[in-house]
């Protein structure tokens, strides 16, 4: 494991748990720590221990989203593209695509881009203190780094639209009744509920969980006809799984499975 400026990695038992760490700029986003936080993610992606993955910030804030000041003056067309392109997109496709549950514990400030890397996890718990604000308009800017995907697809256009052009500060609450977040938590008990959480799904089938994840995020583009063949081929795969087979067995004998993740 490489040695990590901005990020802190660590695993607890079958949870990998990444932290930014920057928490005096509330964990706003610099090319060094997008860099360092898409290794911790392959790195968890790799790791056959780790079969949850818990995504989190250090201190006060989740992440303010991009440091502004690291563009070292007004940002150009060309720096803009870059970083969106060559930093952003891989870690959000990295979020997306790793076949094992992410849990995004929002320990504040979620704004911006920082939005973007909290609606990208499959699965959020927020303090009751925190927020998620899509802050772009408010410097002239159009939502990035996947926000539009993610707002439209979970909210629909219209009041997807509206927070992202009035740059709404969403309460945790507010978050709770859109279906933003799927729990909140006491900003005192917030990582402990997000940790147990996270080993909680630890436990479950990894195989059926990460198949599961990836047909979802498929689902939105594909038609119904071609999700039920897929679904035949990921059925095919999870039935081979010894998790499967001691689900099974663990049923006909009336006790609760050990699935191993395999």
């Amino acid at each position: 494991m490489p040695t990590f400026q901005t990020i802190l990695y660590s695993t607890d038992q079958n949870v990998a748990l990444i932290k930014l760490n920057r928490p005096e700029r509330r964990n706003a986003l610099t090319d060094e720590m997008l860099t360092e936080l898409k290794i911790a993610l392959d790195s968890a992606a790799s790791d056959a221990n780790a079969r949850a993955i818990l995504l989190t910030g250090e201190g006060k804030g989740f992440c303010a989203g991009q440091d502004l000041g690291t563009f070292g003056g007004p940002a150009t067309p060309d720096s803009v593209r870059h970083a969106i392109m060559n930093l952003y997109k891989p870690v959000i496709m990295a979020i997306t695509t790793i076949e094992k549950p992410i849990v995004g514990a929002i320990n504040g400030a979620a704004a911006g881009a920082g939005a973007s890397l909290a609606l990208a996890c499959d699965l959020r718990i927020m303090a009751d203190n925190a927020f998620i604000m899509q802050a772009f308009s408010n410097i002239g800017l159009v939502p990035d780094a996947g926000s539009n995907w993610f707002m439209t697809r979970q909210l629909g256009y219209s009041r997807a639209y509206q927070l992202a052009i009035e740059a709404e500060r969403i309460s945790a609450e507010r978050c709770l009744e859109l279906g933003l977040t799927n729990r909140v938590a006491a900003a005192a008990s917030l990582q402990e509920e997000a940790l147990a959480w996270a080993h909680q799904l630890s436990q479950r089938p990894t195989v059926a969980l990460g198949q599961t994840k990836r047909l979802m995020m498929q689902a939105y583009t594909t038609s119904l006809e071609e999700m039920i063949a897929i679904e035949a081929e990921a059925q095919a795969k999870a039935v081979q799984s010894h998790d499967h087979t001691e689900g099974v067995t663990a049923f006909m004998e009336k006790r609760r499975a050990a699935f191993q993740g395999r």
